[in-house]
């Protein structure tokens, strides 16, 4: 079984998809990928499709659903001479709830396999393996095609673990930059910061990041000018200064001296009035981590 979440929801098996088209049998379905190989409970799939007033019908309206998912289980099956599994071998009634089964040998499963990139990325990161972690966490998050189970109406179950996969994500993007610029690759990284910071005008790491290319490129009004604009943005919409990390960032880019550029591909610290500020980055960084914890 091939499962895909990191963009348009997809579920197929022998090259056919099970993924119905109405709404609430594709939330069901859904959230069984999610937790392939784990007991859903009946409960958590009611929450899912009704929030907190499920109707009385609920426990027979899901059986219905999980028969239509079989039906389509049952065509894929169908297509593979020899198969001797049923539908029911699938998508397994267990008591209190069901279990969509993958085979490891012949499943692949994109949430999973990003994560497993994603974690090798955070190690090769941790060990001061740069060029790994560039590489381990750019494959990671070429398995995104688009915002998670885009196409599926989300309930507050399916809003969590889309929550809970984006973050992932930018959690991601965030050590894959950072391995970027230590590795010298700051004007390489601009017009990738400069989408970035757009679409998130209030994360601070990203605009941390952005300050960081941007000054190292030798536009060091420009990088002052980012820290400027998140300022403006977090107190007019958060009621927010910037972190303390983030103001030292700016600070040490106010102390080095002026029109003096990172020539390509070299380190940071060249330049002695820049000594600090991989230090800063990975301050802020972690600060930013510690809050989400």
């Amino acid at each position: 079984m091939d499962i895909e979440v990191l963009g348009a929801l997809s579920v197929r098996k022998n090259g056919l998809s099970i993924a119905p088209t109405a709404p609430k049998p594709r939330q069901v379905l859904a959230l069984l990928a999610l937790h392939s190989d784990q007991v859903v409970p009946l409960a958590t799939l009611a929450e899912e499709l009704w929030d907190d007033t499920p109707p009385r019908s609920a426990r027979t309206t899901v059986q219905t659903y999980v028969m239509q998912l079989r039906e389509l289980i049952g065509e894929a099956l169908a297509r593979r001479d020899g198969e001797c599994r049923t539908a029911k071998d699938v998508l397994v009634t267990l008591p209190g709830g069901y279990r969509l089964e993958t085979d490891p040998t012949e499943s692949t499963v994109d949430f999973r396999e990003f994560e497993r990139r994603a974690t090798a990325g955070h190690r090769a990161m941790d060990a001061g393996d740069h060029t790994g972690a560039a590489r381990l966490l750019r494959e990671a998050l070429a398995l995104w095609t688009g915002p998670a189970l885009t196409g599926v109406h989300q309930g507050s179950r399916l809003r969590t673990e889309a929550e809970r996969l984006e973050e992932a994500r930018l959690a991601a993007l965030d050590r894959r930059i950072e391995a970027d610029l230590r590795l010298g690759r700051h004007r390489e990284l601009l017009s990738e910061l400069t989408v970035l910071v757009s679409r998130y005008p209030m994360h601070e790491a990203l605009h941390g990041q952005f300050m960081l290319a941007l000054h190292r490129s030798g536009r060091r009004s420009e990088a002052l000018g980012a820290y400027q604009r998140l300022r403006a943005t977090l107190v007019a919409k958060a009621g927010l200064e910037p972190s303390a990390a983030l103001g030292r960032l700016q600070m040490a880019i106010l102390a080095a001296r002026p029109g003096t550029p990172v020539p390509d591909g070299s380190p940071a610290g060249q330049l002695p009035t820049e000594q600090q500020l991989p230090t800063e980055q990975q301050l802020f960084t972690e600060q930013l981590a510690a809050r989400a914890s």
